[in-house]
């Protein structure tokens, strides 16, 4: 295994989960190059690395009332 590797994995391991959410999506992301034209479309990045954060029955009635 390559020091870079060791070196990504430790980082990834010490992170919050919301982190490795997101590292996860950006590499998927990066193999399957879904960037279009140098612009990307953050909503599908942003929905799947907030989800268990937002969707929550805390969540909902916090923003019950608007």
């Amino acid at each position: 295994m390559s020091t870079i590797t060791e070196a990504l994995i430790e980082e990834i391991k010490s992170s919050p989960e919301a982190v490795r959410r997101e590292v996860f999506d950006f590499l998927v992301r990066l193999k399957t190059g879904e960037e279009r034209e140098g612009r990307e479309d953050l909503l599908p990045l942003a929905q799947s690395s907030w989800a268990a954060d937002w969707d929550t029955p805390e969540e909902d009635e916090a923003w019950r009332d608007l």
